[in-house]
């Protein structure tokens, strides 16, 4: 069948590249053997399914229906090769899940680890995403489930469980703030900043204090990813202003200390684990689920002691 055929793979990577030159290198195949399928495909559909541009190939009409198509079918292999495992009762698959960056490192690798070793049959693909982009990424069926702070209900998210993360400050051991459990926002008059800049979940709550303070952040540095404002608290470069999930495996580590935001104003944000609810789980991603909602509810038991460890 067409949908389960070389054509599909190649067709599907031309459309990706707009090149068969490109696409044959991505899949390391000839590009002759991936022209060969487009022309026996184009001639037995009667219809170009690609213009031939000077500076590429671009879809046509019936180019674009097929793809859609072929998406379409492709799913639908996967979810029906899922439940042919199911009804078989193997404990193998494939399971697609998005974080985000914070989760980079910490409880998720050591979570996927651990499932490896337990369910050497299941592979598995994360994809760090922007926070605002991994509902999307569910809602369309780009991943099974995904981990998500304050996530935007939409009519197929659900939020299976989450966990309450605080906003502070991040310093280097044996800086003033080490001192403190907690804060007011305007303790960031007196010490260089290092911001968070959107996309950033959390910069909502930095827009919140600064309104309703009137105190605006002034850093010495900004960043988009939170390893590059750790990486420069780390150096000295100044204070952050991150989330307790953000540093909770440096203050373990003993390299940063945090300090939370105590303005009544803020109010914690949550990570929690979406997932589609239209959409019926395989049993390797139930399997995954089910073990990554223990390993939260064992991060979170983990980053209370380890901040608290660090206030005393």
């Amino acid at each position: 069948m067409l949908a389960f055929s070389r054509f599909t793979r190649y067709f599907i990577e031309v459309s990706k590249h707009g090149s068969i030159r490109k696409a044959a290198e991505a899949i390391h195949v000839s590009p002759s053997a991936i022209d060969r399928q487009l022309l026996t495909a184009e001639e037995a559909l009667g219809v170009p399914l690609f213009e031939r541009l000077p500076g590429g190939l671009r879809l046509t009409a019936a180019g674009e229906l097929l793809l859609a198509s072929v998406r379409n079918w492709t799913k639908d292999y996967e979810r029906m090769t899922h439940q042919i495992d199911d009804l078989v009762g193997f404990r193998r698959g494939h399971v697609r899940l998005a974080v985000v960056d914070a989760l980079s490192k910490g409880f998720i690798p050591r979570a996927i680890t651990a499932m490896r070793r337990e369910y050497p049959g299941i592979t598995f693909d994360i994809t760090v995403l922007d926070n605002v982009n991994i509902g999307g990424a569910i809602d369309r069926g780009e991943v099974d489930f995904g981990l998500v702070i304050n996530p935007q209900s939409t009519r197929d998210l659900t939020v299976r469980s989450f966990i309450d993360i605080g906003l502070g400050f991040v310093a280097t051991k044996g800086h003033p703030l080490n001192a403190l459990a907690q804060t007011r926002f305007s303790t960031c008059l007196d010490y260089p900043i290092v911001a968070p800049t959107e996309p950033l979940a959390l910069c909502e709550q930095v827009k919140a204090l600064s309104a309703a303070t009137g105190i605006t952040l002034k850093p010495v540095t900004s960043s988009d990813n939170i390893q590059m404002i750790k990486s420069l608290v780390i150096e000295g470069a100044g204070v952050g202003v991150l989330t307790s999930l953000d540093v909770m495996e440096e203050v373990r580590a003993g390299l940063l200390s945090f300090t939370r935001i105590s303005d009544p104003v803020v109010r914690p944000m949550v990570l929690a684990v979406c997932i589609n609810r239209a959409r019926q789980l395989s049993q390797a991603a139930r399997l995954s689920l089910d073990h990554i909602e223990r390993q939260l509810r064992q991060a979170e038991t983990i980053q209370n002691h380890a901040l608290a460890s660090a206030e005393s």
